[in-house]
Formats: structure tokens, C-alpha cells, sequence
């Protein structure tokens, strides 16, 4: 087994109408054993930026540390929060810093940048950054996220029907994946408000 299969997770962030959504599961194993039902895999950078990291538990929540720390550096330097780009060549550059020992993660980045157009990417362990205008996935339960996620998708909705898809994408998705699971954790994010959600999954 993979170390980054080690924990399990799923995480799905995707494009709408100036809006993005980012979700993932809460299940927190230890290979087929389930520790935890309510784990955190996605984290907020400030309020038109987020971060959801797959991958082994302890890296997620040591490198989320780190972020917090960088991105409270730059607001002080700069008197401004930062930008979805920037932060992702953050992400980029601390990760390709450790590529001889990495942290065990694969990041998926969602923001609102100027004018509210959404940007989203993800990358390796290493921080190969991959961009998409539509959506981007990670985790145990990536392949059949990419599935879901191309038939389900469609430009230009609304934060409403964005919720339902990114839902029902996840949902569908961890069924098929015995290492990701537990329901879901949902935020749909527009330029007035953000809309935090828990979904309720299969419970085996």
C-alpha cells in the first residue's frame, strides 16, 4: 500500500459561476481500519481562499501549520491578503523544497481572485502544479471522482446546482472507494458568503 493510501481521503474543488466549491470526506483510517468520522481535510486561508489536503494525516495537519504561519508573514509584509495564484506558487515552492524527504500530501487550492473569477489547481508531493478551469480532484477515490465529476459537470452554475453536483459527485465517488468515506464536508464560496455544508453518507 501507498503511503499516501495510508489514511484514505477524497477531495473535489470545482468551478462556477464566480464561484468555486471544495469538498471532501471525513473518514480517517488507518489502511482498512476507521479512526476518526469527522476529520478535517480542508482548511481556510482567509475568506476567498482554501486549501484541502489529501494524503497522510500527519502532513496534512504539519504543512497546513506551515501555510498558516507563511500566509500570516505575507498580510503582515504586504497589508493585503494573497492572491490564489501566489499562494499556489507558495504551496509549490515549500513542497519542492522537501523533495528529497516530502510531505505526503497532494494540495488542492480554491480561491476567488480579481474580479471574483475562481481559480483552482492541485499538485504532487513534490509541486507540480496541474491547473483546470473545470475541476480538479485528489485522494484515494480520484478515479472514480474524475468519472463522476465529467459526466456531472457543466460551465457557468450557479452556487446552488454547484452544491448539488460537487454532493453528488463526492457521494457517488466514496462508494466506490473502501478507504474514503463518512459522509462529507462542503464549502461553496461566492464573492458575498460562504456556505458550509455536512453531508450524511453510507455509514460502512
Amino acid at each position: 500500500m501507498s503511503i499516501f493510501e495510508y489514511n484514505g481521503s477524497a477531495l473535489v474543488a470545482m468551478v462556477g459561476k464566480n464561484s468555486f466549491a471544495i469538498a471532501s470526506d471525513r473518514r480517517l483510517g488507518v489502511q482498512l481500519q476507521t479512526v476518526a468520522t469527522d476529520f478535517q481535510r480542508i482548511f481556510k486561508i482567509h475568506d476567498k481562499l482554501y486549501i484541502g489536503l489529501s494524503g497522510l494525516a500527519t502532513d496534512v495537519q504539519t504543512l497546513f501549520q506551515r501555510l498558516v504561519f507563511r500566509h500570516k508573514l505575507y498580510q503582515l509584509r504586504e497589508e493585503r491578503d494573497m492572491k490564489p495564484e501566489a499562494f499556489a506558487s507558495l504551496v509549490s515552492a515549500m513542497l519542492y523544497e522537501k523533495r528529497f524527504g516530502p510531505y505526503f500530501v497532494q494540495p488542492v487550492i480554491a480561491g476567488l481572485g480579481d474580479d471574483d473569477i475562481p481559480f483552482i489547481c492541485t499538485m504532487d508531493s513534490i509541486g507540480a502544479k496541474e491547473l483546470a478551469e473545470d475541476f480538479v480532484v485528489a485522494g484515494t477515490a480520484n478515479e472514480s471522482l474524475y468519472g463522476a465529476c465529467e459526466s456531472m459537470y457543466k460551465p457557468g452554475m450557479e452556487p446552488e446546482e454547484l452544491f448539488e453536483t460537487v454532493s453528488q459527485a463526492l457521494q457517488s465517488s466514496v462508494d466506490r472507494d473502501c478507504l474514503s468515506g463518512w459522509g462529507g464536508h462542503v464549502f461553496v464560496v461566492t464573492p458575498a458568503e460562504v456556505k458550509e455544508s455536512t453531508l450524511k453518507g453510507r455509514m460502512d
